[in-house]
């Protein structure tokens, strides 16, 4: 078994200091962790130093490509696996384990990982699982291409989904998101998530092209702007799924998620409003 997993990990940063230190802290297994930070004002860089990992500056005009599939493109990486991890996410044994014991053998090109969720200080063991696509082998795969033009101040890939060349599989041992910014950080980045998402809906409405999507995606975006799909998304969360378990942390993750879609929805109106008054 390698002495390090034989993984690149790439953390896209922008003022980050306050969850940094977990997450490089979570990486001391790993040889080869590449910070991509985006111009920080707080202490993102000399926490960085301090844990002996490099910082490779980034700057976004805009438009493609956004940090992540830049990185790609532009980070010198040591090995052939890439993981993806977010300054509020952080490896964990279990994962690291399965790192080094399949990744030397699979011929998998891609995994889906699952995240346990902290939220109010809370593990959410119910409701939406947390997961996404974050571990590619190097060479075969990006995150979709989407030419949108400052739909919001984001300069990551969040909602852009990571293309896999080849079979896909998972992982079974968890990570951890674990975010320890306020509750107000959290309502202002959701509401940049918010006009993105209206953005790439209006879009996709402009030029019929949902049917491209992915089914997971198509869904999604078919049901977006059903009257009462974000009081669906609710009840499935947190009804159907279990979120009620979670107490009061469950509730408000629910309750959050829901505001979230009435923003999208808002935000989708406003701009229809805006094209039929000539505004």
């Amino acid at each position: 078994m390698p002495p390090h997993p034989p993984v690149t990990v790439i953390v896209p940063v922008l003022n980050e200091g306050l969850n940094l230190p977990g997450c490089l802290e979570s990486l001391r297994d790993f040889s080869d962790v590449i910070v991509v930070d985006s111009g920080s004002t707080d202490a993102t860089r000399e926490i960085t130093a301090r844990l002996g990992r490099q910082v490779v500056d980034f700057a976004w005009d805009g438009r493609f490509p956004k940090k992540r599939n830049w990185a790609l493109e532009h980070c010198e990486a040591r090995h052939d696996w890439i993981l993806f991890l977010d300054a509020d996410e952080r490896v964990t044994p279990a994962f690291v384990d399965e790192l080094r014991h399949v990744l030397p053998e699979t011929r998998r090109s891609g995994f889906w990982l699952t995240y346990d969720n902290w939220f109010m200080g809370r593990l959410l063991r119910h409701g939406d699982a947390m997961r996404k696509l974050a571990l590619v082998r190097r060479g075969f795969g990006a995150y979709e291409r989407i030419e949108e033009q400052r739909w919001s101040s984001l300069d990551m890939e969040v909602h852009e989904h990571l293309v896999v060349r080849g079979d896909v599989g998972r992982f079974h041992a968890r990570l951890e998101h674990h975010d320890l910014r306020d509750q107000a950080a959290y309502e202002a980045r959701h509401a940049e998530y918010a006009s993105w998402e209206a953005a790439r809906y209006l879009r996709l409405r402009q030029e019929r092209a949902a049917a491209r999507l992915p089914p997971r995606q198509r869904l999604k975006y078919r049901a977006l702007m059903l009257p009462l799909f974000p009081e669906g998304y609710f009840l499935a969360s947190y009804v159907l799924r279990g979120g009620f378990l979670d107490g009061r942390a469950g509730l408000a993750f629910a309750r959050a998620k829901m505001r979230y879609f009435r923003q999208v929805q808002s935000k989708v109106r406003k701009h229809l409003r805006r094209g039929h008054t000539g505004g």
